[in-house]
């Protein structure tokens, strides 16, 4: 299976600023199913993963599927999905789906194993669609296996503020 990446125009890698930490956006990204045994985790990853985590994720993965795949590089060190991976043993998967990313340099496999963990957090939700996208699924769907602990799924589906918004 592949997927393209392409840019929008031959200039579109020329728009990624940074001084020389860009890689091709143009490159062909391929995904390649791959034994757990051959992939090598790296040691110093700071993102941590509670059991918590590593539960929503194996519901996540049983309920939607390997949606999501790890990212590694030509060696099969871990670039991103170190919680993906420690959910798939947790399942006892023998496979997962895996990209290769090639051409970037040690610097920039550090910097995106960071970036892909922390770009997300700096998100946020528009609780009125949130609200509306719950509602129309919750028939359907357990909403508490969205990752959303019982109190966060009470205060977005009641209309009221969040009490920890209030100013004292």
């Amino acid at each position: 299976m592949e997927c393209a990446n392409a840019p929008d125009s031959a200039n579109a890698a020329d728009s990624v600023q940074g001084p020389q930490t860009h890689m091709a956006i143009s490159q062909t990204l391929e995904v390649t199913y791959r034994s757990l045994d051959e992939l090598k985790p790296f040691a110093n990853n700071p993102r941590i993963h509670p059991r918590r985590q590593i539960d929503q994720l194996v519901v996540s993965l049983t309920t939607f599927g390997f949606t999501n795949p790890i990212l590694v590089d030509p060696e099969l060190n871990i670039i991103a999905g170190h919680g993906r991976l420690l959910a798939a043993r947790q399942m006892g998967l023998s496979s997962v789906p895996t990209i290769a990313l090639r051409g970037l340099t040690p610097a920039q496999q550090r910097a995106l194993r960071i970036a892909d963990n922390k770009i997300m957090l700096n998100g946020g939700w528009d609780t009125d669609l949130l609200r509306i996208e719950l509602s129309e699924i919750a028939a359907d769907i357990a909403l508490e296996d969205l990752g959303f602990s019982a109190g966060e799924l009470n205060v977005v589906l009641s209309e009221e503020s969040d009490p920890d918004d209030e100013v004292v």
